[in-house]
């Protein structure tokens, strides 16, 4: 049986960078694919109209959801080598992976000002999404791993 350990830290600015990284490609991919599938309105801008509009949330949601769970991180944070996992250190649910996922447009509408201070002032450095969803982000080198044979 594995058991970890789990020493949490803020990680503002890898946190924020990884966000950006995400929601950087997320929007590079929209915007390519409104311009490829999407049509030019009269005011010069271009939409997606249709069962087309559905591509869009289906995305997001594998992006950012389905990547979570099953790799515990989204590319933004593999690259600054973050992982999303409970507070024992076990995998996350894609239920838990949604639930943190969901509050994302109140930290980014609110130009991240709810995430600096509840990861500031939360002992597991938790931001909405992860308190809802009981999870926390942490280095892999945060996790500390001891395996007990009985």
């Amino acid at each position: 049986m594995k058991f970890y350990k789990i020493t949490s830290k803020p990680y503002l600015l890898l946190r924020s960078v990884a966000t950006i990284i995400d929601y950087g490609i997320f929007g590079i991919l929209f915007y390519v694919f409104v311009r490829s599938f999407g049509t030019e309105t009269e005011e010069g801008g271009w939409q997606v109209t249709g069962a087309l509009t559905l591509v869009i949330p289906i995305f997001w949601f594998l992006y950012f959801v389905v990547t979570e769970a099953v790799n515990q991180a989204t590319p933004g944070h593999d690259i600054c080598k973050l992982k999303v996992v409970k507070p024992d250190g076990y995998k996350i649910s894609l239920s838990e992976a949604f639930k943190r996922r969901i509050c994302d447009p109140v930290d980014i509408f609110m130009y991240g000002i709810p995430a600096f201070i509840c990861i500031s002032k939360t002992s597991k450095h938790q931001r909405l999404g992860d308190l809802l969803a009981n999870t926390v982000v942490v280095k892999s080198s945060d996790i500390e791993e001891k395996e007990v044979i009985f």
